[in-house]
């Protein structure tokens, strides 16, 4: 149920659409065009002013909704093979370039969080933001040591603002499970509560630190990602400080070709840096738009790529990851019977799915694409397909690789930007294959052995005494098999019940026969004295029923 808060806050965004004009771009759709012709009819139709493009209708309609509308404008705006360019190109503005709030109040914020001056942390501060997004903005600043910084702010008031509209989103997830035919197979309060711990977590700037200190140090010694240092002793739950990078953003095609990078190469690190995260670290950078990730030009030839803003991170459980990475070296290699068996397997779809038919619905979606460059194939057609399979066979949305598939597409858009001749399946293909050798080979078991040889240590030197003990006492008789489980100890106690209320039902049973019997002699029989039959007839009877009501109480 809609709760009266929430009313408003829907009114609130249809106002919003309105006032921006994008009450025409959804009348205009294939849903609404045949009632298109009530927006003549609207009154405040008839004293529209002239209107702005609608690329900047839509964003600053995105921009005063607030930061969830933000982020989904961000994912739409890597999405050029979904967007007309006008669009993709607007939202860009919101990857970086949301609406600041005032330097002076970013200040108040940062003394508040330090309990003292300004000036007692840095050497300068500058209060005209760098970089301004939808949870917090970036400002320019050098330490007392000399060094140049750059310091992260949340946003005031920001927590609030997402509450309610998560909320919200709780609500209508909560509808859709009820009144949507696929709202179950979809899990849409499952996917908002996924999405609710993420965005809350960009809240807390001390979680981004330690993210970025550890994905920086998974690629210490590696020349694919570089990744700033974060500056602790100014780093509180609202206020982070890092150091300052210098990189091309990696939007700025032109930018790159100017100082003679390799997109070709550029775009193969980049595949090989997400894929490296996802499997060897299972650690992985998951808002990587265009606006939080630049390129160094130092080395032309083997560009490095810079990331800041590492407020959504995502992993796996090691069973999802095996099963993902299983899948995808099935689909590279188009075994499309494995890809089916292991998604019964794995539970994401029914256990009674039939595996012929589903082989060959996924082969009728995944063939066509192979063999082709990145511009002409679309992941995001692709997956929408594959929903469109999925509802077939009653495939249930997994919500712990939702931030997985959303860091796929955003990769999926950079290298469209970057190189659209890019081949994902040649480049991914092989680091799979030597991520499943490394997982299943016989280093993989080697590494094992070796992770164990110290408890094994422990346990060796007191092995033979415990055969010796166990061998005396087969011998003697003595010696005892005890089976703990939880299983087996719920059986007993469900086999204990059924026997008693068998005994129940016999002796409530045999008391109700009994009380019959004596009720038909009852009158005939000269040995009965007084009314000895009516009151075992009464007690009889009654305790009989007792018992037998008893029985199927907790009968299953």
């Amino acid at each position: 149920m809609i709760r009266p808060g929430q009313a408003l806050r829907l009114i609130h965004i249809n106002i919003v659409l309105v006032r921006h004009g994008l009450d025409e771009i959804v009348l205009a759709t294939h849903l609404f065009r045949p009632v298109r012709f009530l927006l003549y009819l609207l009154p405040w139709h008839w004293f529209r002013r002239q209107p702005r493009p609608r690329s900047e209708r839509i964003r600053r309609a995105l921009e005063e909704l607030g930061p969830i509308f933000v982020k989904f404008g961000q994912i739409l705006s890597t999405r050029r093979d979904l967007l007309p360019d006008d669009i993709a190109e607007e939202l860009e503005r919101l990857q970086d370039r949301v609406p600041a709030f005032p330097g002076a109040e970013a200040r108040r914020i940062v003394e508040q969080a330090y309990g003292t001056a300004l000036e007692d942390a840095f050497l300068s501060f500058d209060e005209q933001p760098l970089a301004s997004a939808s949870i917090a903005q970036v400002h320019a600043a050098r330490l007392r040591d000399g060094r140049d910084v750059v310091v992260k702010v949340v946003r005031p008031g920001i927590e609030r603002a997402i509450r309610r509209d998560v909320a919200l989103l709780y609500t209508l997830a909560g509808l859709a499970e009820r009144y949507w035919r696929d709202g179950r197979r979809l899990r849409p309060r499952e996917v908002v509560a996924e999405y609710e711990k993420t965005i809350l977590d960009e809240l807390d700037l001390l979680r981004e630190a330690a993210s970025a200190s550890t994905l920086r140090r998974n690629f210490a010694d590696s020349d694919l990602l570089y990744v700033p240092e974060v500056h602790w002793p100014l780093t509180r739950h609202d206020v982070m400080v890092m150091e300052r990078i210098d990189g091309v953003p990696v939007s700025d095609v032109d930018g790159l070709r100017a100082q003679d990078v390799d997109l070709a190469e550029l775009s193969e690190r980049g595949v090989e840096i997400f894929f490296t995260q996802v499997f060897r670290d299972n650690f992985f950078h998951a808002d990587m738009h265009p606006g939080n990730i630049f390129v160094s030009t130092q080395d032309p030839a083997r560009p490095r790529y810079l990331a800041v803003d590492f407020g959504i991170m995502g992993s796996l459980s090691p069973a999802d990851q095996q099963y993902l990475a299983e899948n995808l070296l099935a689909f590279f290699n188009r075994d499309y019977r494995r890809v089916a068996e292991l998604h019964v397997m794995s539970e994401w779809v029914p256990p009674g799915t039939p595996v012929t038919e589903f082989e060959a619905a996924i082969r009728s979606v995944c063939e066509p694409i192979f063999e082709r460059p990145l511009k002409d194939i679309s992941l995001g057609h692709l997956l929408l397909r594959l929903f469109q399979t999925a509802r077939r066979f009653d495939m249930h949305v997994q919500p712990q690789l939702v931030l997985l598939e959303k860091t796929l597409l955003n990769i999926e858009g950079l290298g469209r930007q970057l190189y659209p001749e890019l081949d994902l399946w040649k480049t991914a293909k092989p680091f799979l294959e030597n991520w499943m050798q490394e997982r299943l080979g016989v280093r993989a078991l080697l590494r094992e052995v070796r992770s164990q040889l110290p408890r094994w240590g422990e346990i060796l030197p007191a092995l033979p005494a415990l055969t010796h003990d166990v061998l005396h006492q087969a011998r003697e008789g003595s010696l005892k098999v005890e089976w703990r489980s939880t299983e087996i100890r719920q059986l007993r106690h469900e086999v204990r019940r059924a026997n008693q209320r068998t005994v129940l039902a016999i002796t409530g049973g045999a008391l109700v026969i009994s009380a019959a019997t004596i009720l038909a002699l009852d009158g005939f029989t000269p040995v009965m004295l007084g009314r000895a039959p009516l009151a075992s007839w009464v007690l009889g009877g009654l305790g009989g029923l007792v018992l037998l009501a008893a029985w199927p109480s907790d009968y299953e």
